[in-house]
């Protein structure tokens, strides 16, 4: 049986879904104001090994992703500007244009990382009525005041706020150095942003407080995630800074009101590190895939690396592990390539390989089962059960390369053909080095030569 680490209990738990043989997943999504670093994009591929492990298991995943496209200020202190509008301000287009073309990067490095879409996208913007009847619902029940610039959530009215991050809310009351100004406690947290100078932001909508503005980030998720998945549902994955705030928020809303348990599990990712530190613009190593790929490396080299650590852990990244990795998923591919198919399934290796991911995904130890079978001379069914395999991994292991070879390295490889032919092996070898220099190899068989980009 499948064994998750649920961060609201702090230990691995068996899974059990709230529906038999289905399972409702919320994967915190992308504020769209700028490109997805690697870092960020280490936590959906942990989110998109999870969903597959669950469908391989046998279970029916309905998968929800958030798009944040307005109300994600630059402060988790409900202060700053929306990260969107300015966005917008800086590049000289609308909000909508920013969002839509950052979602759409998006989109791509999804594709290129082989991360499987969700089956529900859900953008703030066009969830804004949900939003302002969730709130209407913590005001009636006593869960929500207002104040000057907006509707702020009492934090003061849950007795067991924070339990996600297990927060002291005492120690945070004795040792506050910040101005509450209108708010009642530190920790309270805005619902719904009134416009300082309506009409003047590009997205705000009119409001029941006969003040046109535009929800607080928190909410978003909670109506949202409720809207597709139910008051109860089974998973909520995020980054482990969400934690703290984000997701501890989204718990106190959400429970305050339904009156319900909001999630069952919470799954985090740890952070991709740069030279002992969090990526980060002070850190450095904030690469896109696309900067990695003009950099000569394959978005599914990244994937690889990634899946070397455990979702739990921090991984460090360099231009270097990358390397690494890139060069071990290449000589996994080509050992792939060089097998035959007997139709077989390994069971014994097949069964290695699911203990380690229903131990809390364990991927290094996956890995571990996949290049054991490999290296086993004597196992049979590698194929098929690489096939199985992959299902969870995402590495496209079976598929066949397509190389584009430019025509002056394919004469080279016909003129080396023909030095073959009439046996003279020097100027053959010479040939193959001058094949080499241009950034291929080249492999002799039966069936003729093979071409391979290095």
């Amino acid at each position: 049986m499948l064994k998750v680490y649920n961060t609201l209990s702090r230990k691995k738990e068996i899974f059990k879904p709230v529906k038999k043989g289905e399972i409702g997943m919320y994967v915190c999504g992308p504020t769209v104001y700028w490109y997805q670093h690697i870092g960020n994009l280490r936590t959906y591929i942990f989110s998109d090994t999870l969903k597959r492990a669950l469908q391989f298991e046998g279970y029916k995943v309905k998968h929800v992703m958030n798009v944040t496209d307005v109300g994600h200020l630059t402060s988790d202190a409900d202060e700053g500007e929306d990260k969107v509008e300015t966005a917008a301000k800086k590049e000289g287009r609308t909000a909508k244009e920013i969002a839509n073309f950052y979602l759409n990067v998006f989109k791509e490095d999804l594709k290129k990382l082989n991360i499987l879409e969700p089956s529900v996208w859900c953008r703030a913007t066009e969830h804004i009525k949900e939003q302002i009847e969730l709130i209407k619902t913590l005001e009636k029940k006593g869960f929500a005041y207002k104040t000057s610039d907006g509707i702020y959530f009492d934090t003061s009215k849950v007795k067991d706020y924070g339990k996600l991050a297990r927060l002291k809310k005492e120690g945070l009351q004795a040792g506050k150095r910040v101005d509450l100004k209108e708010k009642k406690n530190i920790t309270d947290f805005a619902l719904w942003k009134f416009s300082a100078e309506p009409g003047k932001r590009q997205q705000e909508w009119p409001s029941p407080w006969n003040i046109a503005g535009f929800p607080g980030w928190h909410i978003e998720c909670s109506a949202m995630s409720m809207k597709y998945l139910g008051k109860n549902f089974d998973i909520h994955t995020g980054g482990i800074d969400h934690i703290p705030v984000h997701h501890t928020n989204e718990i106190a809303q959400s429970e305050a009101a339904t009156g319900k348990k909001f999630v069952n599990y919470w799954l985090h990712g740890a952070f991709l590190e740069y030279k002992g530190e969090k990526i980060s613009k002070s850190t450095g190593g904030l690469f896109t895939v696309s900067e990695l790929e003009e950099k000569g490396f394959l978005p599914l080299a990244y994937r690889y690396l990634v899946l070397t650590g455990h979702y739990r852990s921090p991984l460090e990244f360099s231009l270097e592990s990358l390397e690494s990795a890139q060069n071990s998923y290449k000589r996994l591919k080509n050992i792939i390539a060089e097998l035959k198919n007997d139709g077989k399934i390994n069971n014994g290796y097949l069964k290695k390989f699911k203990a380690a991911i229903e131990n809390d995904l364990d991927m290094p130890n996956a890995l571990a089962a996949l290049w054991g079978l490999l290296r086993d001379e004597k196992a049979e069914g590698k194929i098929c059960t690489i096939k199985e395999m992959d299902k969870i991994f995402g590495l496209d292991l079976l598929k066949k390369e397509t190389v584009s070879v430019p025509a002056e390295v394919q004469k080279l490889v016909e003129e080396r053909e023909k030095a073959r032919t009439e046996k003279n092996w020097k100027l053959a070898d010479e040939i193959r080095k001058k094949i080499i220099e241009k950034g291929y190899s080249i492999d002799d068989s039966a069936q003729g030569a093979k071409i391979k980009k290095i």
